[in-house]
């Protein structure tokens, strides 16, 4: 500053001047100005956020009200021991919820000290990590380190669960601000201590490979429990957390190690666990552990035909029985955390599975049957299918005209599938898709089930490898014919409960037609003349059977067919060129049907039998029970429907006894236990069976190729037969033999096996006499008269009896004395010896029974009489020769209609 006299003159000068003055006021009131409006703004802005933070926090979910339990559980499925089978999980809901005393302090250490190593200090929100947090952020420019607590992650993920679909800043900074709120208030809820969140955030929480929670990951990552888990073990699914996907053990192990490591750090760090614990979990080779379970849960990841047939009967219940679309159903299957607890006896099925899947059970020379479709576009992109029959039919343009999909080994079968794929890709066609499955041949199907109860104790359904779940199951979903089994459910059974038929009534096995004029076919050569229905059923004749049931019409046949439980029956149906089908026909006695039966009902029909007459429909669960424990189905209340009256029931296990011990069944029978049962061969032998039981197990196994080739050699014919003896003789290895309990309402009585009546004097004497099982109330009333049924033929132009050599040879009673002409002995003479109607009337004759009966009513023995008058017949024929008839002037004759 100049302090000379000028310079203080100018100066006084200067502040004396208005212009200055004037700049000086103006400046001052501007700088005021200025700082009241930039006041104003400032408070103006802090009234406009604590309003816009108060609305924030207004519109927050009311405290009171949220559940921040997790959601979406998988389902467990029990078998009848209370072991798990399986897990059924959709995705998002692989959750099984743990309480905090099951999960070992070691792994909730592990995540506090990974996630929120203030966890136990703070309300809600962690202010020192809030500003550790921005500090990073600003000096490193790293804005990844997390400021969430243990109990703000609860909150995102149980009540703000869109926030992985946030779009902008203000709508993630809305979320913050609520969820910190949020987790101020819960901490103050009573219910709501520090175990509780801890809980219900280790049951929440991501851990990778569609698990949730700490109890799933466990399961997952160690095939145990998480209460088992170790140090170690803990520290890898705690380093998941962050990210599941990038610190995957069984993905990415290395990148899991150095988090895992960073846990472990920080767990010794915070004072949760001794140097000596931290060096042995450091030191643990965790992770080849981890690879060998995931290979074995990888293999056990497909569901088994069991759990497919369950799954298909508890989604079908809970639209039926509880009312839900299929929707809900699916969910609540899938998500809903049930617990339901099947029928499968695990012993059982392991028995029915190593037998199955036994190579020394099959026949030699396995097939494989190849099938293979192709998805494509063309070059303008238009989509085109190529199905196996495409395939098949382009080996038979190529000259393989017996071509069937079947190959002696697998590599074959590839080769003819790379063939046709190059062939589809000549033709112009980008291939989109394939699929190719190569199966064995023949195929078989078996279930096992418990009479008493329905429940199913095992099945199969079908042979080789199962590559997904709910493939085809042979057991529950294919229908085939099923041939000579349903001889006695759609024929013998109705006959029998009816009263119109006993096991003592006797049908002629002769040339018979059906009423189209088919002839029925036997499944031996020629015939075998009168035949009771008990041994109709143990040999299987066709011709007996179908005559008993156009004897009580196939309209009542197939009425107790639907009372059995069949659902694939045809009543009458349009088909797609236009007919009429139905199965309410004479065909039905062999099994004839349009569209054939379910492994596993016909197994239910034939247990009905077994549990003496009461159908019980087949069950796959025993009950199911929701996530809280409520039971939603029950199915231990059984009910039944009572089908057959327990004396028919009792008479065909009867029959059935004999089919096992000496008829058509008797490869089936080992010793130690009572069996019954029916085999089953479609005519063209396309599929075989057998249904058969025990006092404590009903099994019916099938075999036959998927593509409906015939089975072609003896040991291919038995295999339903061989499959069932396998798998029943280890079932019942240490059971007690039982016999099948005979009801109070069935008698025995002598009946003739040549008449079905009650058995004569003359009838013992011929060897026609058995005693017979009958209920009380269809007992014959009428003695038999006379074998007028007998084993008859006669010569159509005779009229005398006639044997196989007579060329014109009827079913009949002979109306004429002696034989025909055309009735030679092996010499080519005319045979002279008596005829069997000769014999009877020798016979009846001989036991004071018929016409002109002339024995020594005090004699002791009346064979002895009937042999002696045989004799004499003899020698009275040999001494009267009669004269050849002219047949060229003979009349046909009419054959009578059997008595």
């Amino acid at each position: 500053m100049n302090y000379s006299h000028r310079g203080i003159q100018n100066k006084r000068a200067e502040l004396n001047a208005k212009m200055p003055k004037f700049a000086n006021m103006f400046g001052s009131f501007f700088y005021q100005a200025t700082l009241i409006i930039i006041v104003t703004a400032g408070l103006a802005g802090c009234f406009a956020g604590v309003g816009v933070f108060r609305g924030v926090l207004a519109s927050s979910p009311d405290i009171s009200t949220i559940d921040v339990r997790p959601t979406g559980f998988s389902s467990t499925v029990y078998d009848s021991q209370g072991n798990q089978i399986t897990k059924l999980v959709a995705t998002n809901s692989n959750r099984i919820y743990q309480t905090i005393d099951k999960i070992p302090i070691d792994v909730q250490h592990a995540f506090v000290a990974i996630e929120d190593e203030r966890f136990y200090e703070h309300n809600g929100i962690d202010i020192k990590g809030i500003f550790r947090a921005a500090y990073i952020g600003l000096t490193q420019k790293d804005f990844s380190q997390g400021a969430s607590t243990i109990t703000q992650q609860l909150i995102k993920n149980n009540v703000f669960t869109t926030w992985t679909s946030e779009s902008s800043f203000t709508d993630k900074l809305k979320r913050k601000i609520q969820e910190q709120f949020l987790a101020t208030r819960l901490e103050k809820r009573p219910d709501m201590t520090k175990d509780a969140i801890l809980e219900l955030y280790l049951n929440t929480i991501n851990l990778g490979q569609n698990t949730l929670g700490v109890q799933a990951a466990s399961l997952r990552y160690f095939n145990k429990p998480v209460s088992q888990l170790d140090l170690s073990e803990g520290a890898v699914i705690a380093a998941i957390t962050s990210n599941p996907s990038r610190y995957n053990p069984i993905s990415h192990p290395d990148n899991n190690a150095i988090r895992r490591k960073l846990v472990l750090d920080r767990m010794l760090e915070q004072g949760f666990i001794t140097e000596s614990a931290y060096n042995e979990a450091i030191n643990d080779d965790v992770y080849s552990r981890i690879q060998s379970v995931n290979m074995a849960v990888e293999k056990n990841s497909i569901n088994s035909y069991f759990v497919d047939a369950m799954i298909k009967e508890v989604l079908s219940d809970m639209k039926s029985k509880l009312g839900y679309n299929d929707n809900q159903a699916y969910n609540m299957l899938y998500s809903g955390g049930l617990q339901i607890f099947a029928t499968q006896d695990p012993r059982i099925q392991k028995i029915c599975d190593e037998v199955c899947s036994d190579p020394e059970t099959y026949p030699e020379k396995t097939h494989y049957l190849l099938d293979y479709q192709i998805t494509g576009t063309d070059r303008d992109g238009k989509v085109q299918n190529f199905s196996s029959q495409m395939m098949e039919l382009y080996f038979k343009e190529e000259g393989r005209s017996g071509y069937n999909r079947l190959y002696l080994s697998e590599d074959e079968a590839r080769e003819d599938a790379d063939a046709y794929k190059a062939y589809v890709e000549s033709q112009g066609y980008t291939i989109v898709n394939d699929h190719i499955s190569i199966t064995p041949q023949p195929q078989i199907s078996l279930t096992v089930a418990d009479q008493s109860t329905g429940y199913i104790k095992g099945i199969v359904g079908g042979r080789g490898a199962k590559t997904a779940s709910l493939t085809l199951n042979r057991a529950t979903d294919t229908m085939r014919q099923p041939g000579s089994t349903f001889k006695v459910v759609s024929t013998y059974a109705p006959a029998f409960d009816t009263g119109q038929k006993t096991l003592a009534s006797v049908s002629m096995d002769e040339p018979f037609n059906y009423v189209n004029g088919r002839p029925v076919k036997n499944w031996y050569s020629g015939y075998k003349g009168v035949c009771t229905m008990r041994y109709g059923i143990e040999q299987s004749l066709n011709i007996i059977t179908v005559k008993t049931l156009t004897d009580i019409t196939p309209q009542l046949g197939f009425e107790y067919l639907q009372r059995f439980g069949f659902t694939t029956l045809v009543d009458s149906e349009v088909l797609s060129d236009g007919s009429i089908a139905t199965d309410i026909t004479q065909a039905l006695a062999l099994g004839g049907i349009t569209h054939g039966v379910k492994n596993h009902e016909l197994n239910a029909a034939y247990a009905t039998i077994a549990n003496k007459g009461v159908y019980i429909k087949p069950t796959f669960y025993t009950k199911i029970l929701d996530h809280d424990g409520n039971v939603l189905i029950d199915n231990t209340r059984i009910q039944g429907r009572r089908v057959l009256r327990e004396s028919t029931a009792y008479c065909l296990i009867s029959a059935m006894e004999d089919v096992v011990t000496k008829g058509t069944g008797a490869k089936v029978n080992f010793e130690g236990q009572k069996l019954a049962g029916k085999t089953g061969t479609t005519s063209d032998n396309k599929d075989v069976w057998f249904a058969g039981f025990s006092p404590y197990y009903t099994c019916t196994t099938w075999a036959g190729y998927d593509n409906n080739e015939q089975l072609s050699d003896s040991d291919q014919k038995a295999l339903a037969k061989t499959v069932w003896k396998a798998v029943m003789q280890r079932i019942h290895e240490g059971f007690p033999e039982k016999d099948f309990e005979k009801p109070e309402t069935v008698v025995t009585a002598l009946a003739c096996n040549q008449s079905g009546n009650l058995a004569a004097d003359f009838c013992q004497a011929m060897g026609s006499a058995y005693v017979e099982y009958f209920d009380k109330d269809f007992v014959p009333k009428e003695p038999c008269t006379g074998h007028l049924m007998g084993d008859y033929y006669m010569c159509a132009l005779t009229g005398q009896a006639a044997s196989e050599t007579c060329p014109v040879r009827v079913a009949g009673v002979p109306i004429a004395a002696g034989w025909c002409p055309h009735s030679l002995n092996a010499d080519g003479t005319v045979r002279t010896d008596p005829t069997p109607a000769e014999i009877a009337q020798a016979l009846m004759a001989a036991s004071g029974q018929g016409d002109g009966s002339e024995t020594d009513p005090n004699a002791a023995d009346p064979l002895q009489a009937a042999q002696d008058a045989l004799a004499g017949a003899v020698q009275q024929q040999q001494q009267q020769p009669q004269p050849l008839p002219d047949v060229t002037q003979m009349v046909p004759v009419t054959p009578q209609p059997n008595q």
